[in-house]
């Protein structure tokens, strides 16, 4: 399965890459902040009493602006190359850059000319056309970069288990694998480990690669035990015109999605095993996200509701609904309602047991409500109520197994997914994923979803989860 770009999708991207991309993206701003309002402006000539040289001024001086405060926003630094589409930054830029013109000619009777006709389709329009531009330019880069273009050339020095595994990382990141060429290592034959990357030659060989120009980077992979090769490799290789790394211990970068990151704290680097998701304005989005879409849910499927929990009521005694005990955002007991599918004295409060085909706990409602996911549909009040979320991993009772193993033995990363709050629906569950987990291979497969979804939320994804889900339910046969 493929990776998805990590943070930074120029974080192998050579040189050059990197520094014709700021020039066109700086040449790109320019021109879509200023070309609307000359194009707009134009047609305003004569009309609102403004000159073809006002609007020409107005124009430049925008387009100008738009690329000084752009880089005061770290528009063309580092986040340039983020896999982010950067929303808010580049709309406060432009934002602070259409209205200084306008403030600089406030003194003069010009800006009583101004049509907001003219200024509002201006700002909207430039500002679609540099979202927009983002979201190509992205797109672009990553489709090349799967392709091996604009990537470094790599080669790793030293075929050691260190260096294996650096090739393992780096080979299953799609932003870096296409660059990596392989091993330079002296050994030769029987001595050399084997391994799906091949193996170039000795430092001869490296050197013959670099003058040709087929290698930008050298990667040294050696364990502390051969630090004693240390210096005579840097000397040598120093004295080549590519950039050389040292590599870190690999054996240290084992945690669940990590990323490494230049770090320092105290001036000392360090790198970034884990991070926290939904940073920054993410989870107030994904919030308000909820509360918008779960009030209106309930609004609509009310009578929906009602008639499900009369079905449920007149077909055996109980309560309408069941509450059960699961884990919730931070690995926190949560309680999560649902439509009771079970006659009540034969109730599992811990799901100790799953619930399987023809299972003589389940009523006849109990069976059709589970089987198209109307038992779930009280969950919607959890979601109004902060305790789950529209989309996110599915919440699991305290004693599930899969195997008569516990979810959390059977997963290393199981616990993981309660890193964000728990969904009504998910990733998992419209890739079929949905229903009995009987086997350890289908528990592995919903946590490995589950973890894709957290490291790559977007509202985007949110949306085309939801829309997927309903034909997900409809064509389900794993749910009893």
């Amino acid at each position: 399965m493929r990776l998805p770009f990590q943070e930074s999708i120029f974080a192998f991207a050579r040189p050059s890459t990197l520094r014709y991309t700021t020039l066109l993206v700086r040449l790109t701003h320019f021109v879509f902040a200023a070309l609307p309002g000359l194009l707009i402006g134009a047609r305003s000539i004569g009309v609102d009493s403004i000159g073809f040289s006002q609007v020409l001024v107005l124009s430049l001086a925008a387009g100008t602006l738009c690329v000084l405060v752009s880089n005061l926003f770290g528009l063309y630094g580092p986040d340039l190359f983020s896999n982010r589409l950067l929303v808010k930054r580049t709309w406060l830029a432009w934002s602070l850059a259409f209205c200084l013109p306008a403030l600089a000619f406030l003194p003069f009777s010009v800006a009583l000319q101004m049509s907001h006709y003219w200024l509002g389709t201006w700002y909207l329009a430039s500002l679609a056309l540099l979202w927009t531009s983002r979201a190509v330019m992205l797109q672009f880069f990553q489709r090349r970069m799967r392709r091996g273009k604009f990537l470094r050339r790599s080669v790793i020095v030293g075929m050691t288990d260190n260096a294996m595994l650096l090739a393992d990382y780096m080979l299953d990141r799609v932003d870096a694998g296409p660059g990596l060429l392989g091993f330079i290592d002296d050994r030769q034959g029987a001595r050399l480990p084997a391994h799906r990357l091949p193996h170039l030659g000795g430092i001869d060989r490296l050197e013959t690669l670099v003058r040709d120009g087929r290698v930008d980077q050298i990667l040294l992979a050696l364990p502390p035990s051969m630090s004693d090769r240390y210096d005579g490799y840097v000397q040598r290789l120093c004295r080549l015109p590519v950039q050389v790394l040292l590599a870190p211990d690999m054996s240290l970068l084992r945690a669940p999605r990590q990323r490494v990151a230049s770090v320092s704290m105290a001036g000392a680097p360090m790198f970034v095993i884990a991070e926290p998701p939904l940073q920054g304005w993410a989870a107030p989005i994904k919030r308000a996200e909820d509360i918008l879409l779960s009030s209106v849910a309930l609004l609509l499927l009310s009578p929906l509701m009602l008639l499900v929990g009369l079905a449920v009521k007149l077909e055996s005694r109980g309560p309408v609904l069941f509450r059960q005990r699961r884990y919730g955002y931070n690995h926190r007991l949560i309680e999560v309602y649902k439509f009771r599918s079970m006659y009540h004295e034969m109730r599992d409060e811990h799901a100790s047991v799953q619930t399987g085909r023809h299972d003589p706990r389940v009523t006849r409602v109990g069976r059709f409500i589970r089987k198209t996911s109307l038992d779930e549909l009280p969950q919607l009040f959890n979601v109004l109520g902060g305790s789950m979320s529209m989309v996110g991993p599915r919440p699991h009772a305290t004693a599930t197994k899969a195997a008569d193993v516990l979810f959390e033995d059977a997963v290393e990363e199981y616990v993981a997914r309660h890193r964000v709050k728990p969904g009504i629906t998910g990733l998992a569950q419209i890739n079929g994923y949905r229903g009995e987990t009987d086997t350890l291979e289908k528990i592995q497969r919903r946590v490995e979803y589950d973890l894709n979804y957290i490291e790559n939320w977007s509202l985007w994804l949110d949306l085309m989860i939801l829309l997927r889900t309903l034909p997900a339910v409809l064509s389900a046969r794993s749910a009893y």
